[in-house]
């Protein structure tokens, strides 16, 4: 989400899309409507028509008079019956600021969706942690990848994986989920998951799933709301 900082193409792209559940990173979720300024989780709930949100914080800070949250976003327009926020990395600041404060805090969302047919899809929502110099990550990533993976192993059933992991497709941290699921970006070729507002060109961005997920199609949008590229998935 860039922090909801491209509002006009978010907002287009989100009602032309339509998403039935949506996995939002680095997104704020604010009450009390239009920021002016950003984008918020409530707005793309009502753009869509959703019902369902579960934001799982990274920190907080104050904006006027109301407090924002950052973090991960899982929208739905099914039932969401469970959730819960496992951190990977550090702890969530109540009051934070870049001056003081780094910005690596990193959390897993496990969200478990009640479909038409009352069967339930584990969504699974993560932002990974962050290495400035590469993408192929170090011992923490390789501690945080692991903690992600005992998860997966503990669920059974439909499973679907998304992030921005900040890891390449084979970067050994991440082969760590290679092994588990199914790993779209990599099984499509992709060669960037980035666009043009930024210089980078690497993937890092993912959707995994599980056995039991029949992929109908997958791609990454060419759309600019983000640095990062928007990924569809269309399942059964």
């Amino acid at each position: 989400m860039w922090g909801g900082r491209l509002q006009p193409q978010i907002l287009k792209l989100v009602t032309e899309e339509n998403p039935d559940i949506l996995c939002l990173q680095e997104a704020i979720d604010i009450q009390g409507g239009n920021t002016a300024l950003f984008i918020t989780v409530e707005e793309i709930k009502a753009a869509i028509g959703a019902d369902y949100v579960f934001t799982s914080p990274v920190f907080s800070f104050n904006y006027m008079s109301r407090k924002a949250n950052f973090g991960n976003s899982i929208i739905s327009k099914y039932p969401i019956k469970d959730s819960q926020t496992i951190f990977t990395g550090k702890q969530y600041i109540a009051d934070f600021d870049f001056l003081n404060h780094d910005a690596n805090m990193r959390n897993l969302q496990r969200a478990v969706v009640e479909l038409p047919d009352n069967s339930e899809l584990h969504i699974l929502n993560h932002h990974g942690h962050h290495i400035h110099q590469h993408k192929n990550g170090d011992t923490e990533t390789m501690r945080q990848c692991g903690i992600i993976a005992e998860q997966i192993k503990k669920l059974n059933g439909r499973l679907i994986l998304a992030g921005d992991f900040n890891l390449a497709p084979h970067s050994e941290s991440l082969e760590q989920i290679n092994n588990l699921l199914t790993n779209l970006p990599l099984k499509a070729n992709l060669k960037t998951t980035r666009t043009q507002l930024t210089y980078k060109k690497e993937v890092c961005d993912y959707i995994f799933t599980g056995d039991q997920i029949k992929v109908e199609s997958f791609e990454a949008l060419d759309d600019i709301v983000s640095d990062h590229k928007a990924l569809i998935m269309s399942f059964q």
